[in-house]
């Protein structure tokens, strides 16, 4: 059994045939459209290129946004002007096969979860941490989507109270204290604050470049300099900590660490691990979580979105 899955991005769409094994058979990738009805078409030309050479049963659209419970309409997405967009229904009047349309963490948890870091385990949770974060929880074997089919937008827990404002329009979420982004801002921080300090080097290298970019950073804490490496507890640590809380409400086997710092593994995860532990209650003395790096890259959204085509019948994963 063969599908496409495809991940659109907010600047590339990546599309590929993806088999039973979660194997990728043939790949493509094309810069997004700044227009829907273009990028719905671009999804389209993907979709019947991808398509012509292989027998394909079904395609998995995956992309960034709220997403409806019966998967078939976008009602917001924060880099595309989708609002109640009904994808499913546009994509399926120019593709001879039946289409879903799923969140992009979702569909990356699901990756992972079937066929990367969480085989094995029923309970998951996968975090990414990029421009901010993304959420999939995993329960008893089977994607939870809630009520309305948008749940585990675990990087808009409000965090911090009255905190740094966020692009949902709240403020003090989570993904303003743990994703990549908040890694170059606690960067830059350091560097302003510390520059004859710790900051030294993360100052040098902001002269030398002109900006601090997360590679740059992540090159810094993989080399021992010490303010990366406090940049990088700051945010690990937030991390941690909420993993505490979502440890308390969904009782997880598994957290799953995806996304570009993800990249600095146990760098990363033995700070998460500290204050996940220190802020779990009954803190000593109850079963803890493993941590794990995600293991499919920037494949995982595409491969999840084509297993999700046909995991389930009804449209039930």
């Amino acid at each position: 059994m063969l599908n496409v899955g495809i991940d659109i991005g907010g600047t590339k769409i990546a599309g590929g045939v993806v088999d039973a094994e979660g194997r990728i058979v043939e790949k493509l990738r094309v810069d997004t459209p700044t227009d829907t009805r273009a990028l719905a078409d671009a999804v389209i030309d993907m979709t019947r290129h991808l398509s012509a050479a292989h027998d394909v049963a079904g395609v998995g659209v995956a992309a960034a946004g709220f997403i409806d419970r019966e998967r078939a309409s976008v009602i917001h997405a924060p880099n595309i002007a989708w609002r109640n967009e009904p994808l499913k229904a546009s994509l399926e009047a120019g593709i001879d096969m039946p289409v879903i349309i799923e969140n992009d963490a979702n569909a990356a948890g699901w990756a992972e979860f079937r066929f990367g870091a969480g085989r094995g385990v029923d309970d998951m949770v996968m975090l990414t941490m990029g421009t901010g974060v993304g959420g999939a929880v995993i329960a008893n074997g089977l994607l939870y989507r809630g009520g309305h089919g948008i749940a585990a937008e675990l990087g808009h827990l409000r965090f911090i109270r009255d905190g740094i404002p966020c692009g949902c329009g709240q403020s003090g979420c989570l993904e303003q204290y743990a994703s990549g982004r908040a890694l170059q801002r606690e960067a830059n921080a350091i560097a302003d604050g510390e520059a004859d300090g710790i900051g030294a080097g993360l100052a040098a290298v902001r002269t030398q470049k002109g900006t601090l970019s997360g590679p740059a950073i992540s090159r810094l804490v993989l080399a021992g300099d010490p303010g990366a490496t406090e940049a990088l507890l700051r945010v690990a640590t937030a991390l941690g900590e909420a993993c505490g809380g979502f440890q308390a409400v969904l009782d997880p086997e598994l957290f799953v660490i995806g996304g570009g710092v993800a990249q600095l593994g146990e760098d990363l995860l033995g700070p998460v691990r500290i204050a996940y532990e220190t802020s779990l209650p009954g803190y000593g003395d109850r079963p803890v979580a493993q941590f794990a790096i995600a293991q499919l890259g920037n494949d995982a959204g595409l491969i999840g979105a084509a297993d999700l085509a046909t995991v389930r019948p009804g449209g039930e994963y």
